[in-house]
């Protein structure tokens, strides 16, 4: 199975694909979409989307897991994050893929141990579970987090019907 999971923001959408095998994962790729902040928010969002579908059409994966957004200080800002969010919803689903959600613990959870755990705790499990992986960035590490937990969630919900 290959997921694809997102880190949604407005300046830079971080995306990563891992492919599960049972319990194994194996990287395939990641990086980041980028939309131009001194365009209109319309067309920030349009190369958001674009980027996005092209992901996917050169990728082909076949489940997606998005982060959900936690609330900001800025109202301001969380609308913005929450509209690119939507986009990041809406082009996998579009493409015909079922789209999970995960909070912020649940994925550090997931991939750490520990809901809280830091951004360099996550990046640096990434790297054991993802041998040898070259991550493109923080925002891309984040979605390489989200894939994974999603590959761990999907696995073990496949199991565990298996045992039934």
């Amino acid at each position: 199975m290959r997921v694809l999971g997102l880190d949604p923001g407005l300046q830079k959408t971080g995306w990563g694909i891992v492919d599960s095998d049972g319990t194994r994962l194996s990287h395939v790729a990641n990086g980041t979409v980028k939309s131009d902040p001194k365009k209109a928010l319309s067309d920030r969002l349009l190369e958001l989307y674009e980027g996005l579908e092209c992901v996917i059409a050169e990728w082909q994966p076949h489940t997606c897991a998005v982060e959900e957004t936690f609330v900001n200080k800025n109202p301001a800002s969380t609308l913005k994050l929450g509209q690119a969010r939507g986009i990041c919803l809406l082009v996998p689903a579009r493409a015909g893929l079922i789209v999970a959600e995960y909070t912020p613990n649940h994925i550090k959870k997931s991939v750490v141990g520990v809901g809280h755990a830091a951004k360099d705790q996550v990046d640096a499990m990434i790297r054991v579970l993802l041998p040898g992986v070259k991550i493109n960035g923080a925002d891309a590490a984040d979605a390489l987090a989200v894939s994974v937990c999603h590959a761990h969630h999907v696995g073990t919900s496949a199991r565990m019907k298996g045992m039934l």
